[in-house]
């Protein structure tokens, strides 16, 4: 593992208790920085801080994010612990299952869209300010390749992570001058818990669009967060880096 300069940093990692939220609190430790994990399940967190613990400073903070009052309040919390945030990294998300549009339920369709786009938007809103008090700040969104492409069967996951491409150019425009930079990933699909919440069908459906032949590893997705996250990355705001094995060659 090469280790960045991200010492005195600290990082907002939500969905930080599982998955490429682990895995980036993970290396973004053993690069200097203070994490603070941001997720629903409070069980999880607890698990990961322990774990975590061994690598750094760690807090946790179980957080709503679709309810604005929960972000902000989080948010506070953040600054009274570490004194200040540096980077936020919106990595929660969930799919919502799969489906033909039509078939899809619609409470379900908009809690995806919530957790997914409204989230990163509340806690964008929040957590702005404090970077502009430090003039300096990296804000990394975890959109996907199916935001770019629209999957079949997932038209509330697709739209989701698209609009939060569009959240991420028009944030990157706003910050362009303050020293903040503003970018997306859009990874093909890691194996991780959220398959739980896919079919079958369509897990294989995404493992035959990847020419590499395989999902993406976690860590791999972590590295790139991580330096996006960092000083490395300073003429870059606004942008899409595709982390795909190869299935976006555009």
């Amino acid at each position: 593992m090469n280790a960045l300069d991200l010492k005195c940093r600290v990082a907002i990692i939500t969905g930080g208790a599982r998955g490429i939220g682990y895995a980036t609190a993970e290396r973004m430790l053993n690069s200097g920085a203070a994490v603070a994990l941001w997720d629903i399940d409070a069980e999880r967190l607890k698990q990961a801080a322990g774990e975590l613990g061994a690598f750094g400073t760690v807090s946790t903070h179980v957080v709503e994010l679709t309810d604005e009052a929960s972000v902000t309040a989080a948010t506070a919390a953040v600054v009274a612990a570490h004194g200040k945030i540096d980077i936020l990294v919106n990595n929660a998300g969930i799919t919502g299952g799969n489906g033909k549009l039509w078939e899809l339920d619609t409470q379900t369709w908009r809690r995806v869209v919530d957790v997914n786009l409204v989230g990163p938007f509340l806690t964008c809103k929040a957590v702005v300010p404090e970077l502009l008090k430090n003039g300096w700040g990296r804000i990394v969104n975890v959109a996907s390749i199916a935001g770019k492409e629209g999957n079949p069967n997932a038209s509330h996951y697709s739209a989701s992570k698209a609009g939060l491409i569009g959240l991420t150019k028009s944030l990157g425009k706003e910050l362009a001058t303050s020293n903040i930079l503003v970018n997306a990933i859009t990874p093909a699909a890691a194996k991780t818990e959220i398959f739980s919440q896919m079919k079958q069908e369509h897990i294989d459906f995404m493992l035959s669009r990847i020419p590499m032949n395989r999902f993406l590893q976690v860590e791999e997705a972590a590295a790139l967060i991580a330096w996006l996250s960092s000083e490395d990355c300073a003429f870059s705001t606004g942008a899409v880096f595709d982390i795909s094995g190869g299935r976006a060659v555009y």
